[in-house]
């Protein structure tokens, strides 16, 4: 597998408003490794925010074990993190691209995540002017957020939800983040859940409570 392609663009399924044409907002959502878009795509009625319109992009390279499966990036022992570079490149691309097709600014844009995906909305979301980013069973990358002496502007908002029994990324991978970006000032919401590696649907409520405080504070 090379994890250096390159690719052009990266596919994604969106889901449109309900409720009017034009967005209120953009909720787009970010897979696990070895899930796809279809994955997360299913969980947009249940967010009950019909006048948002939904993205969620595929990964762009193939998973090492899954033929539908898409990877971020390569997390085996001897690759680790090999494609990061690329991935972060094509989804800022993508990301800044989305005012234009959609008419919506990312200042009323939420990036969310789940597993590596909530790992590259915490790397990506540090670089970008969104109105929040949403953490599920995510991690940091190392050196992916500022430090606190940096001048760069200042960071969304950010809900960390996570399974206390979670044995793919473990507790301590949230309490981690939620504690650098807190050192940073940061306004971060941080919840745990007496389950696994998962998503449960109080947690939707959680995301759907954020998006439209984040949209009020941004109005």
């Amino acid at each position: 597998m090379n994890y250096g392609s390159k690719y052009l663009s990266l596919e994604f399924i969106q889901v449109p408003p309900t409720i009017g044409k034009i967005p209120k907002g953009l909720i787009v959502t970010l897979h696990g490794w070895g899930a796809n878009a279809e994955d997360l795509a299913s969980l947009a009625p249940f967010l009950n925010l019909p006048d948002y319109q939904f993205l969620f992009p595929n990964a762009p390279f193939p998973h090492p074990y899954s033929p539908i499966g898409r990877a971020w990036y390569d997390l085996s022992a001897e690759n680790m993190y090999e494609g990061l570079a690329e991935s972060r490149q094509l989804l800022i691309d993508w990301l800044l691209s989305l005012e234009s097709s959609t008419g919506v600014p990312l200042s009323r844009t939420v990036l969310s995540g789940f597993s590596q995906g909530g790992a590259m909305t915490l790397d990506v979301g540090s670089k970008l002017p969104f109105a929040g980013l949403v953490v599920m069973s995510g991690y940091l990358h190392p050196g992916a957020v500022p430090d606190a002496t940096s001048t760069t502007t200042t960071s969304p908002p950010v809900l960390i939800m996570h399974g206390r029994y979670d044995q793919v990324v473990p507790l301590r991978a949230a309490l981690k983040a939620k504690e650098t970006l807190e050192l940073l000032e940061i306004a971060v919401q941080y919840y745990e859940f007496d389950m696994g590696h998962e998503i449960q649907l109080p947690m939707l409520e959680l995301i759907r409570n954020f998006v439209i405080n984040t949209q009020v504070t941004t109005e």
